[in-house]
């Protein structure tokens, strides 16, 4: 069994310190007495709150909703902004401010505005960083709690909470040749992944959503100047912001859509709505986005498959928009001629020389095209789907039947209160998830304002468990009815 301590100061460690595990640790912190809890956060990184998103320097790299819509405080909107202003950031980066006011700051910015609100908790030590990569996860022999190994050392918890980060992109299976060529970049976020690209040097980006746009950003402000060309499935550009933003549009939630076909149907009814009342396409996806929870939660498994399977990056290009100023770039990339977008599928690749040979059919086309490359850079996006595989510590929670993927291939499955569902389909009750991986059982959940929703609800669940006997959850502690 999974008995909590009958002492009342509840260990909590959290395995991730990116933006889901340190606003975890934030609100967990803010919702309750420092007698009665001890937080450890889990990090390998030298910081919390920066994690894979917000911990780039590069300054081409910019958070891709205006500020006033990034919050550590779900109920507070305005709460970066109001730091924003008071933090000096924009005088210092005047560039951050669009000309339709709205402001987008360097990403670096954002993870140090989380940082520096987790840092009274962490000077009175109400919150750890354990600075080490978790490695294995492991419940005690006698059911009372667990042990986070790391690289720093055993942590003991009665609570873990996984808020892991974004797994690397897979490598697509055409360009496994070139994984060990110099001039592959299979990690497009580590600090110098594109220092060694020349001015002149052509370059292929696979890929085509944000972190494509961030790459021709970077590329740009580094000086390039050669031929660029982003190439996906399908084709399909991440969409930018409008000049002037609007208020959520329609209403997909009173009579929420049992299937996706039903959705794509009422989607498109409702932009030709909006489209005749002269409101952006944007204020629709802003209210999918609102909505999304219903949505998801009226689908049938089925329907919720299909929907990844076939309109998923339709949504993700909609949805996930580019800052202005990285959309900017684009534009006059592919103005001048250097920057290209297409629908292609690679078909093979080869290290010939000192160029990356690479073979890809243009969708609708029979012909097989073969192109030379200084770089190839891989931004096929985190690969959530092997997560309990790549990750170490997930791995060892998922051999021991404690954890499971979800069935959409998105992450890990989990019940509606956000607790990992093992192999037998019944919630650990003391095991919860937070931010994108659970996003199977709750739909939208790669966006800032809904992670942070997300890991306030987490915090809220934890904190009932301080208002629990200690014999109440020790009786069903292992594991415990699936909320619905």
């Amino acid at each position: 069994m999974n008995a909590l301590p009958p002492v009342r100061r509840l260990r909590v460690a959290i395995i991730g310190g990116g933006f889901s595990g340190a606003a975890v640790a934030w609100h967990l912190a803010q919702a309750s007495r420092p007698e009665c809890l001890s937080i450890s956060v889990i990090e390998p990184r030298p910081g919390l709150g920066g994690g894979l998103a917000y911990s780039s320097e590069e300054p081409a790299h910019r958070v891709n909703v205006p500020a006033t819509r990034m919050s550590m405080a779900p109920d507070d909107p305005q709460h970066f902004a109001r730091w924003l202003s008071r933090d000096g950031e924009l005088e210092r980066d005047t560039d951050a401010i669009w000309k339709n006011g709205d402001v987008y700051p360097r990403r670096r910015v954002f993870g140090r505005y989380v940082a520096e609100h987790l840092a009274p908790w962490l000077g009175s030590g109400a919150v750890r960083h354990v600075s080490g990569l978790a490695t294995h996860v492991a419940r005690e022999a006698d059911g009372r709690g667990w042990t986070v190994h790391t690289t720093s050392g055993p942590v003991a918890a009665d609570i873990v909470v996984l808020a892991a980060t974004h797994p690397l992109p897979n490598i697509p299976a055409a360009l496994a040749s070139l994984a060990e060529a110099p001039g592959f970049i299979a990690d497009p976020y580590a600090p110098t992944a594109l220092a060694g690209i020349g001015r002149e040097a052509s370059v292929l980006i696979v890929g085509s959503g944000l972190t494509s746009a961030d790459m021709v950003a970077e590329l740009d402000r580094r000086g390039h100047r050669g031929r660029i060309l982003a190439l996906s499935r399908r084709g399909l550009r991440s969409r930018g912001h409008p000049d002037i933003r609007g208020e959520p549009f329609g209403d997909f939630a009173s009579v929420p859509a049992t299937t996706a076909l039903r959705l794509l149907k009422t989607i498109r009814t409702t932009l030709a709505a909006a489209h005749a009342a002269n409101v952006n396409w944007q204020s629709v996806f802003d209210q999918l986005r609102l909505q999304g929870p219903v949505l998801w939660a009226g689908l049938a498994p089925p329907e919720r498959a299909r929907l990844v399977r076939q309109l998923r990056v339709f949504w993700d290009v909609h949805r996930f928009r580019i800052a202005p100023q990285v959309a900017a770039v684009l534009d006059r990339r592919h103005a001048a001629g250097t920057f290209d977008n297409i629908a292609a599928r690679l078909v093979a690749s080869n290290h010939e020389h000192d160029s990356l040979a690479v073979s890809f059919q243009r969708r609708g086309q029979t012909r097989i095209e073969t192109a030379p490359f200084d770089a190839v850079i891989n931004t096929t996006g985190p690969a959530h789907g092997q997560a309990l595989q790549l990750n170490p510590a997930l791995r060892s929670l998922t051999e021991a039947g404690l954890i499971g993927a979800d069935p959409y291939g998105l992450g890990i499955e989990t019940s509606r209160d956000s607790r990992a569902l093992g192999r037998d389909g019944r919630a650990v009750t003391t095991l919860f998830v937070a931010g994108p991986l659970a996003r199977g059982t709750f739909g939208e959940l790669m966006g800032l304002p809904e992670v942070a929703r997300h890991a306030q609800a987490v915090a809220a669940e934890i904190v009932k468990l301080l208002d629990t006997p200690a014999e109440a959850v020790g009786a069903n502690a292992a594991h415990a009815p699936v909320a619905g």
